[in-house]
């Protein structure tokens, strides 16, 4: 009887010692995790909030002027930013680098935001755009922040939905066909709603440990669901 496994002779209180000593282990992992993720949230919040504020003067100063419509060089200018923020995302370089990024998307933002003013109803249509923005990205990251959902799993069909929506804007733009176009925003709405939500929990549970990747994602998130609403609204406005 002295060969038997060691849990047999425990008293019942040394049992539950040990059952507890994983539990602990996992349950201050869990802890130090959850603090990670919790600290890049709140870098990259603070980051992301200069940025929009950035961005949004150099919208300004892009309508004050009366800068034209970039047409495809938007997304030249994008993509080249965007290479670069990836390279410099683990130096001060990076700060520089996204600053760069989302001031060039400002100033592309301006032309757009013009036309819109000058529409009947513009200023409320933009308005109402930026209003709808704000709710759908704080309901999307609430949603996450209060049930710690983890979302990795959406990542393959977000990635395939926004490739497809961006391959449908190309044609909607060379075609000019203004339904196909309205189907994107509308796509754009839902894909980029659910990249909010996706990019909320990566931080919180460690898939994104960068907080200067984590602002560009949420920060091209919102700038392209701030437009496709902008859109939507205004060929409602337009019905009426």
């Amino acid at each position: 009887m002295s060969n038997r496994p060691d849990y047999l002779n425990m008293n019942h209180s040394s049992a539950q010692d040990a059952a507890a000593e994983p539990m602990t282990a996992q349950s201050s992992n869990d802890q130090i995790i959850s603090h990670d993720g919790r600290k890049v949230l709140r870098n990259t919040y603070a980051l992301l909030s200069m940025t929009l504020i950035f961005s949004g003067i150099m919208a300004a100063v892009s309508m004050a002027f009366n800068v034209p419509h970039f047409g495809l060089l938007t997304l030249v200018g994008y993509f080249a930013l965007l290479f670069l923020v990836e390279k410099t995302k683990n130096s001060a370089m990076g700060l520089v680098s996204v600053f760069a990024l989302t001031g060039f998307m400002g100033m592309t933002l301006g032309p757009i935001l013009s036309l819109y003013a000058k529409l009947p109803g513009g200023t409320e249509m933009i308005a109402m755009a930026m209003g709808t923005t704000g709710l759908i990205f704080m309901g999307m990251s609430g949603w996450v922040l209060s049930t710690g959902k983890d979302l990795s799993g959406w990542g393959k069909t977000l990635m395939v939905g926004i490739l497809v929506a961006f391959v449908c804007s190309l044609g909607a733009y060379f075609f000019n066909m203004p339904a196909l176009s309205l189907a994107v925003s509308a796509m754009f709405i839902m894909l980029m709603s659910g990249l909010i939500a996706y990019e909320t929990s990566a931080i919180l549970h460690g898939g994104e440990t960068n907080y200067i990747s984590a602002t560009v994602t949420l920060y091209v998130a919102i700038y392209n669901l701030f437009l496709s609403l902008l859109q939507i609204f205004g060929v409602m406005g337009g019905d009426d």
